[in-house]
């Protein structure tokens, strides 16, 4: 049986957004604030040599692609306001967020509700700020290391480290507002244009290597067909749940016995999303950004090993990325998006249980088995999907982002932004069905009132 819910959903149209005039206006809001967004990536940091920078840009520019570019939407090559982009935030959130379910203290500021909500917030903000200002200095000693510097110096790194970290917290306040009072995540949007925004350069790179002949005509259709093919394949995956059946025993209210109920507990394949990708590819990129920019001279033995054994394309890091794809997906599963424990102790409170499990700390057991089992294959596609764009970079000549971490954020945050615009659209539905039922009822009542007296 299909609910009211569920067809009403189904039912839902896009021709109804020009009625719903509130969704309508948290659309033009967000375009607004990611317009904003963009204009500010093209704002350049004071004190930079512009000839300087986009001749080393031409020289370069291969060697600082990827996450770290990627995220920024092209500032941290144009050396702009935004040019640490939002990364400081996300990975502050993520060490808080694992940092909270390691801490008691934090644990216990979770459980308390709005407040500790608050305060954990706060928290984040701090780490954000504290890891700008870090990565400021260093990229603002690698500017002048590089020479691209007009007076090098320390009120230039002061004057970096002040509109860089004053960008990264513009760009924070952006996203809250756009998840506030604008439609979908806001963070996640911020990125989701910078990937988009770096696309048709990309594009037009790939198809220019073809023209000039350095790629064959056959790989340009093998790699459409084929990114076309992933697509699918991470749409399919993202949406592939595991559902464990739940039952609900007969209750008594009052002179009644209601029969018992049953439901599923939804366990998607990849919990984690695209956190495991983000945080492992991070790591792996800061040691190749800071030595591009310091053009090398800024390297020593340590980072020549580094640089030398963790480049894009050998076997090394391609071993540790995978690696750290693979624990990330583990651990922030277990320790964030879904806690077997606590699931179990919610379950016992609401008196549901797994057919056949007993409640409390067996079915504890049971969900970590299952979930355990359920990774095997979430954190193989995910390594696999992040693989192909290293793949194809070697072996191709292909731009990064043809695939990996940027199409899983491309493809998760349309289909988060696009279901939340049909929940408004949804809501919109719901109220025009009761201000007509209203008005049903009032018509109604005054035609009854119109009634003479009823005969005795």
């Amino acid at each position: 049986m299909v609910s009211a819910a569920e067809q009403m959903a189904a039912n839902t149209s896009w021709s109804a957004l020009g009625k719903a005039t509130d969704l309508r206006n948290r659309i033009l809001f967000t375009l607004g604030l990611l317009i904003v967004y963009r204009l500010g990536t093209f704002i350049p940091v004071p004190g930079i040599d512009g000839i300087a920078l986009r001749e080393f840009m031409e020289q370069a520019g291969q060697g600082i692609g990827g996450m770290v570019s990627m995220f920024t939407g092209g500032a941290l090559g144009r050396m702009g306001i935004f040019a640490l982009g939002i990364m400081p935030y996300i990975s502050a959130s993520i060490i808080v967020q694992l940092m909270t379910a390691m801490v008691p203290q934090l644990e216990q500021l979770k459980k308390e509700g709005e407040q500790g909500r608050k305060k954990i917030n706060q928290y984040t903000r701090y780490g954000t700020v504290l890891l700008a200002t870090v990565q400021a200095y260093g990229l603002a000693v690698s500017l002048e290391t590089g020479d691209l510097a007009h007076d090098p110096g320390m009120f230039f790194r002061l004057s970096t480290m002040i509109t860089l970290v004053g960008g990264t917290m513009f760009l924070m306040w952006l996203g809250e507002q756009i998840t506030a009072r604008g439609i979908g995540n806001g963070i996640s949007l911020i990125i989701f244009v910078g990937i988009v925004a770096e696309i048709p350069a990309a594009i037009a790179q790939f198809l220019a290597s073809g023209r000039s002949g350095a790629v064959s005509p056959a790989v340009i259709v093998g790699v459409i067909v084929m990114v076309m093919a992933v697509i699918t394949f991470v749409v399919f995956m993202e949406r592939a749940l595991r559902k464990i059946h739940i039952q609900y025993p007969r209750r008594q209210v009052g002179m009644k016995v209601y029969d018992g109920g049953s439901s599923h507990l939804p366990v998607k394949v990849n919990p984690a999303g695209v956190i495991p990708a983000i945080f492992a590819s991070s790591l792996l990129l800061l040691p190749v950004t800071i030595s591009t920019f310091s053009q090398g001279s800024a390297s020593g033995p340590v980072m020549s090993w580094l640089l030398a054994n963790f480049g894009p394309g050998q076997p090394l890091y391609l071993l540790f990325f995978v690696s750290m794809i693979v624990f990330f997906a583990y651990f922030y599963t277990f320790n964030v998006s879904f806690k077997p424990d606590d699931v179990a102790d919610n379950l016992k409170n609401q008196n549901g249980f797994v057919p056949g499990i007993r409640p409390g700390k067996k079915t504890a057991e049971y969900l970590e088995y299952v979930v355990n089992r359920i990774l095997v294959l979430g954190s193989a596609y995910l390594a696999a999907v992040c693989l192909l764009p290293e793949i194809l970079r070697a072996q191709f000549a292909i731009p990064f982002y043809f695939g990996g971490t940027s199409l899983l954020i491309v493809v998760s945050v349309t289909m988060d932004t696009i279901q939340q615009a049909q929940s408004h659209l949804l809501a919109h539905q719901y109220e025009g069905l009761i201000e007509k039922s209203q008005l049903r009822g009032r018509s109604g009542g005054k035609k009854r009132g119109k009634r003479g007296p009823a005969r005795r």
